[in-house]
């Protein structure tokens, strides 16, 4: 029962995060776009690592 109930705290703990690194996700593709309008190579390298950090969490979480 322990086990049960563990499990089911671990996969709650997981669809949060999962849901929270979305978010992250949409908000650093916001700044990724106005920083290709504005030209600024060093925002769009900081967001595009911000974004593959992102993109490997979700992977270890299996929802991409």
């Amino acid at each position: 029962m322990k086990q049960l109930m563990n499990t089911s705290l671990k996969k709650a703990g997981e669809k949060e995060r999962t849901a929270v690194l979305r978010l992250e996700m949409d908000y650093e593709l916001a700044v990724l776009f106005e920083a290709i309008e504005e030209k600024n190579e060093r925002k769009m390298k900081e967001c595009k690592q911000k974004l593959e950090k992102i993109r490997q969490e979700l992977l270890r979480l299996k929802a991409l």
